[in-house]
This record gives structure tokens, sequence and C-alpha cells, in this order.
């Protein structure tokens, strides 16, 4: 062991973070993965591996580079939000419409107790002003909100003395604040006795349930009225959002056209959601028994992928696709939800395109869209780069609001996570395109959340067991507990037992109410589903806002 520990200190400052950030991972995610009764910590394994193993570190004298420790802390933050932002910013905007004022009031009920139980704590006198700053920083794993702790009190004139009580007192309560999260959301789950792959599936079905499933329905020509008439003539259909993919015209099977002048007797196989197809049934005669099937034809469908620049923003319409290829294309498969191509349907990388013609015009279209297997899994590098340093360059402007001693900034975790979801929203800028493969995506947050949660565990272990055998920091963990536990468990209350919202939409809740990366990965590992970080993104912006406001708040208030 002496040896092994003389090889240690021999390291170089840099090779020395690097083995303790991987020992410290590699044991701390075994640790989250044992289960009791079905819980475990999770990714929250990490954290107390790493006070476990800041701790060691400083019995045996070890120091790490401050400013090394930071820059790979932060920059995990900025992988781990930036990347949660690329994968639900298509569908960010919305659910930010349609529950958005829901989830933040939620949040809003959320962050206003644990600043109301933190200001009785520090007005009572059961804690002093500097050191509740700090209970409150940490209780909500909410590191901002110490920034902002320590900039008020500069600013208000406090000693040395008060200024460091808010460091010591969010290193003790920051564990049970990841912890209290993923307590909670395991309360919540035992107390309603909710299965977690139910919710995904439930989640997955109201989503789909709001854009209209697609159907198909043979349908015969009997109106007169439309005998002589081109198809692109009859307005109604585009109207109702229906798509005619196939004619069947004196026994042959063919692609209809705008220019395609109908006759009674045709049928066409019409695409659309199921109370349109029975208006365009009203409108062009009646149900066909003929089945418009491609076998036995010189017609075929197959699946394509839009992976080339050259399309992306345009719509099917603006492409000519049937005048040039003698083709239609009859759904736009979306994240999963699948859209009528009307006119004003622009494309966007990953859509995957139902397209009906002849094998060489298929092939031909291919060229067109791309169709490209590999690009799909290929990662992008330049815009993830652009993305992060957009991002941290939002998240360091100033702003100033009335009255408030410091300007406000939304920080590494902000910023990035902002501009991650409208870079996601727009999908592309010229050649620029922000889509990222599902298991890229995945494998950077996971990178990126563990050594966020490592270097903080590592930071708070080197004062940690000091500060509790002192016995001053006792009082700080159990009054953590309770501004930790009280809000987190209220919300969940409030939101399954009286709103009746979705498990894994509270879950994302919580957490993002918390501004908590940590429980957004363990609600994660619950099941895989959007919901959680829909969720959290769409409360994380004024929940970092206000976490933000609270101590300077609580300051001018009570100073």
């Amino acid at each position: 062991m002496p040896a092994l520990a003389d090889v240690f200190l021999a390291m170089p400052p840099i090779a020395r973070v690097v083995f303790v950030l991987g020992l410290v991972s590699a044991v701390g995610l075994a640790l989250g993965h044992i289960k009791l009764r079905g819980v475990g910590l999770g990714i929250g394994g990490v954290l107390f591996a790493g006070i476990a193993g800041g701790h060691l570190a400083k019995e045996g004298g070890v120091t790490f580079n401050p400013e090394m420790m930071d820059f790979i802390r932060d920059f995990g933050l900025i992988l781990f939000v930036y990347t949660i932002g690329i994968q639900v910013g298509p569908g960010f905007f919305a659910a930010l419409r349609r529950t958005g004022l829901t989830l933040n009031l939620l949040a809003l009920l959320m962050v206003g107790l644990s600043v109301l139980l933190t200001a009785l704590l520090a007005a009572s006198g059961l804690l002093s002003l500097g050191s509740s700053l700090g209970v409150f920083a940490g209780a909500v794993t909410n590191a901002p909100a110490l920034a902002a702790s320590q900039q008020v009190l500069k600013e208000v004139g406090a000693g040395a003395a008060v200024m460091a009580l808010p460091g010591l007192a969010f290193a003790v309560t920051y564990p049970f604040g990841i912890a209290g999260n993923l307590l909670a959301m395991a309360a919540v789950r035992i107390l309603f006795r909710i299965d977690p792959e139910a919710e995904a599936k439930a989640f997955e079905d109201c989503r789909r349930s709001e854009v209209s499933a697609l159907e198909t329905m043979d349908l015969a020509v009997r109106n007169p009225a439309l005998d002589g008439v081109t198809l692109g003539e009859v307005t109604r259909l585009e109207s109702l959002g229906v798509i005619a993919s196939r004619l069947l015209r004196d026994g042959r099977l063919q692609v209809p056209h705008a220019a395609t002048r109908l006759r009674l007797g045709d049928v066409l196989h019409v695409v659309g959601p199921r109370p349109r197809l029975e208006e365009a049934r009203a409108l062009l005669g009646q149900e066909s028994d003929v089945p418009l099937t491609t076998k036995g034809t010189d017609l075929r469908w197959e699946r394509i992928v839009v992976t080339a620049n050259g399309v992306l923003g345009k719509s099917i319409a603006a492409l000519n696709l049937q005048d040039a290829h003698d083709v239609v294309v009859s759904r736009v498969n979306r994240a999963g939800v699948e859209l009528v191509p009307n006119a004003a349907l622009k494309l966007q990388f990953g859509d995957i395109l139902t397209v009906i013609g002849k094998p060489d015009s298929l092939r031909a279209v291919g060229r067109v869209f791309g169709n490209s297997e590999r690009r799909l899994q290929q990662v992008e590098m330049i815009p993830v780069f652009l993305g992060i340093a957009l991002g941290a360059a939002l998240g360091a402007i100033p702003i100033f609001l009335p009255g408030m001693p410091a300007p406000l900034r939304l920080g590494l975790a902000g910023g990035p996570l902002i501009v991650a979801l409208v870079l996601a929203r727009i999908g592309h800028i010229g050649p620029l395109v922000w889509f990222m493969p599902p298991a890229a995506n995945l494998a950077l947050r996971e990178i990126g959340i563990v050594l966020f949660l490592a270097v903080l565990g590592i930071a708070s272990g080197d004062r940690f067991v000091e500060t509790l055998a002192s016995g001053a920091g006792w009082p700080w963990m159990l009054w953590g507990v309770l501004v930790t536990l009280v809000p987190l468990v209220v919300t969940g209350l409030v939101a399954r037992g009286v709103m009746r919202l979705n498990f894994l939409t509270i879950c994302g809740v919580l957490a993002g109410a918390q501004t908590n990366p940590p429980g957004l990965a363990y609600a994660n590992a619950l099941m895989a589903s959007e919901a959680p970080a829909l969720a959290y993104a769409t409360v994380y912006p004024l929940s970092m806002c206000l976490r933000i406001l609270a101590p300077q708040v609580i300051v001018l208030l009570l100073w």
C-alpha cells in the first residue's frame, strides 16, 4: 500500500485528478446500481462516492488544483444541460403551450415554500442569516443561489466570518438536497402505487392523441360534379389535410398528380385523420371494396429518411416531387408522430417519409432526401461546440433588475439549456444541423452529469466530516432536511393527488424546480421517456431565476 501511495503522490497533477475522478465515478455508478426494495441512489451514488473520496484525499494530505476542478465540474454541467436541451427542444415549445402554466405554477409553489421556510429560520433566530442562505442553496442543490448569496452579503458589507457560513452550510446540506429529491420521487411513487412503465405508456398515448392518428381509405369517385376536374382543383381535400397517394383507373394503379383529371369510377387511396376521411368520402362518393395495394403492380412504397442539407426547411410541395419524379409522399413521421405532408409542413433532419412510386423513381427521390443511415448515426461536432459557446455567452449576460444589488445571470446551467432548446427547435441553419443521434446524446449526457457530481462530492468531502464532527453542521443538516423535503413532498402530493399529473412529468417538475440535474438523471433512469426532460426544461428557466433572486430578497428583508 505505501508503494501505491507513493506512485499516486508522484503522479502529475492532471493525471492525479483524472485518476481520482475515474475511480470515484466508477465506484459511485456501482453504488447507484444497488437497490433496496427497488429503490436505489441511481446517479446520486457518484456524489456520495465523491464525498468519501474527498475526505480520504484530505486525510492523506492530497490536494487538487481548484481551477482545474472547477472547469471539469462546470464543463460536465454544460454537457448535461446542453444535451438535455437538444433532446427535448423539438417538443419543448409545444409542451410549454400545452402544460407550461400548470407546471410553472407547481414550480412557483415549490420555490415559494423553500423561500418561506428559509426566511422563517433566519427571522426566528434558529439559524444565522449567513448559514440560512447556505442551507437554502444546499437544500435546493442550487450553486448559483450560493453565488448570489455570497454576492449580496458582500454588497451589504458582511464580514469574513459571515461570508464563510453559506459555503460551509451548502456543503453539509447539499448531499441530502440530492437524496431528498430522489426520496420525494420514491415517496410519491410508493404512496400512489405508481407503475413507471404504465405512466410512460400513458404519456406517449396522450402525446400521440394530440395529433390525430393517420388512417387510410379507398374512395370511389361517384360525385358527377368532379368528373373531368383536376385533382389540384379539388381544394377541399387539401383543406381537410387529406393526401391522395394512389389512383386506380381501368385496373391500373398509378401515382395521382395535381393535373390528373378525375373520372367517375376512379378509386383514390387517401391518407388522413379519420374524421377528415369521412368528409372526403362525402365529397368524392363512396368507399370502395377494391383495396389499392401495391402488390402485383409496378408501384412500391418505401420509407426515406431526410438527411440531405439541401431539402431542410423546404416543404414537400416546393420540391414538386409528383411532377419531377412521379412519386407522392403520403406520410411524415417526426419523432414518433405521424403528420400529413401538407403544403405548409417544412422538412427537418431525421424526418421519415413514406413515399409511393416506381422503384427507379424511389431511388432518385432517396438521393434527393439523402436517406443516409450513416449520417443519422454521425455527430456533427461543429454545431455542438458552437451551441456550447453560444450557451456560455448567453449565461454570462448580466440581467439588471430594479432594487437588486447585483445583476442576475443564467449561468453555465441556464444559458446552454436555453440555447440548446432554441437551436433544436430551429433544427438547422444553413449547413449546420443540431440533430444529435440518441445514443451519442445519452453518452455525452451521462459523462457530463457524472463529472459534475464527482467533482462536487470531492469538493464537499474535504469539509463534510470536519463540519459534522465539530457539531456546527448538525443543525444545518437537520434544517436542510426540512427545507428540502417539505416543498418537494407538498408539491408532489398536489401534482398527483389534486392535479392528477403523470408521475414522470411530476419527477421532471420536482427536479427542474429544484434545478437538480441528478434528480432528472434519476427520473430518466426510471423509464425511457421524454416526459421528465420536457417538464424539467419547462420549469427550469423560471425556477433558476427565482432561486437566484431569493437570497437577495431574503437579505434585503432581514439584514
